[in-house]
C-alpha cells in the first residue's frame, strides 16, 4: 500500500463503518472478516479518501458498501482488473480488493497469477467458503467432492484447488492465511497486507450457514492450525511445504512476504529510461506505447 494513506487520521473501528446495512446472513463468517478489515484500518490509521475498496460479484464482493471509502463493485470476477487500473492510473491511493473463491479462482482464474507475478501494490481479501452463496449454492473450485450442491446433488468430480499453493506458485509477495472464527488473527494479517508494498493475498476460511452444510465453524475450528514458531516467512519452499497442509491441518498466519519492486515502480523505472522524467504518470506510459 501507499505510504501516503497511512497514519494519516485517528478514527476507531466503528468510524469506517457506512451506512449501508449487511445484507449477509445469520451466522456468516464475512463479519468476523469484515469488523477484521475495519479494525486493520483503524490501527493503521488509514485516510478513507485515500483508499478504495473494489469488488466483484458474490456475498463476500458486497462488503465495499460496508466500509466508509471510494469504492467500485464490479463484474463478476474482474475486481482484480479493474483494481489493477486504479493502482496504475492512481498509485497515491490504497486499494483493497474483497471477493470470494468462486469470483477469484473460477470466473477470475485468469486474473489472478498475473496479479500476483507482476507485484500489483493491492491488498486481495479472499472470503473462501466453498461454494458459491449469492447464486444459491453452486459447487466452486474450493468445494471439497463431498458436499452435494445445488450444480453437484451427487458431490463433485473434483478435488479442491489449494489457493495458497497457487498464490505462491505465481509469485505473490505476501501470502497469508486465516479463519473467520478468529478476528483478531484476521485483523493482524490483514494490516500487514495493507503495509506491505506489493501483491498482497489473504485467503479466510469462512462459514456459510445457508448453503455449505459440511464446512461448518466447527469443521474450521477443527482444520486449522497456527504456524509454528520459528517458520521462516522468507523461505518460498517452508511456506510451500506448510501449504501443502502437512498432517491434514491448514496452516493460519503469515506463510510467506519477500520484498520486490511493485508494478509501478517496475513503470516507474522505464519512463524515466526513456524520457528521463522521474516522476510517475501513467499518461507518459501510454504515450510512450503509441506509434
Amino acid at each position: 500500500m501507499t505510504v501516503a494513506a497511512l497514519h494519516k487520521v485517528s478514527m476507531a473501528a466503528k468510524d469506517y463503518k457506512s451506512e449501508v446495512q449487511t445484507t449477509w446472513c445469520p451466522g456468516c463468517g464475512h463479519f468476523g472478516i469484515l469488523n477484521g478489515v475495519y479494525r486493520a484500518l483503524s490501527e493503521l490509521g488509514v485516510d478513507p479518501t485515500a483508499l478504495v475498496s473494489i469488488s466483484g460479484i458474490g456475498c463476500s464482493s458486497r462488503m465495499p458498501y460496508f466500509i466508509n471509502t471510494y469504492k467500485m463493485h464490479t463484474l463478476h470476477g474482474r475486481a482484480g482488473a479493474v483494481a489493477t487500473g486504479v493502482q496504475l492510473a492512481r498509485p497515491d491511493l490504497a486499494v483493497l480488493v474483497s471477493g470470494g473463491d468462486g469470483d477469484g479462482f473460477s470466473i477470475g482464474g485468469g486474473h489472478m497469477p498475473h496479479m500476483a507475478r507482476k507485484n500489483v501494490n493491492m491488498t486481495y481479501v479472499l472470503m473462501d467458503n466453498g461454494i458459491y452463496g449469492l447464486t444459491k449454492g453452486q459447487y466452486s473450485p474450493t468445494s471439497r467432492p463431498e458436499m452435494t450442491a445445488y450444480t453437484t446433488p451427487y458431490g463433485g468430480p473434483d478435488e479442491p484447488m489449494n489457493p495458497l499453493l497457487y498464490m505462491l506458485t505465481y509469485g505473490a509477495t505476501y501470502v497469508a492465511q486465516a479463519f473467520a472464527g478468529k478476528p483478531k488473527l484476521c485483523a493482524d494479517l490483514i494490516k500487514g497486507a495493507i503495509e506491505h508494498k506489493g501483491f498482497s493475498y489473504v485467503n479466510i476460511f469462512t462459514q456459510c450457514p445457508t448453503f455449505n452444510k459440511i464446512d461448518t465453524i466447527e469443521y474450521y475450528r477443527d482444520l486449522v492450525a497456527e504456524i509454528p514458531e520459528g517458520h521462516d516467512n522468507s523461505d518460498l519452499g517452508a511456506a510451500m511445504e506448510l501449504a501443502r497442509r502437512p498432517g491434514g491441518k491448514a496452516p493460519i498466519g503469515l506463510l510467506y512476504q519477500v520484498d520486490k519492486p511493485s508494478l509501478d515502480e517496475q513503470l516507474a523505472k522505464i519512463v524515466k529510461k526513456v524520457n528521463g522524467s522521474p516522476d510517475y504518470d501513467l499518461n507518459r506510459i501510454i504515450d510512450l506505447a503509441r506509434p
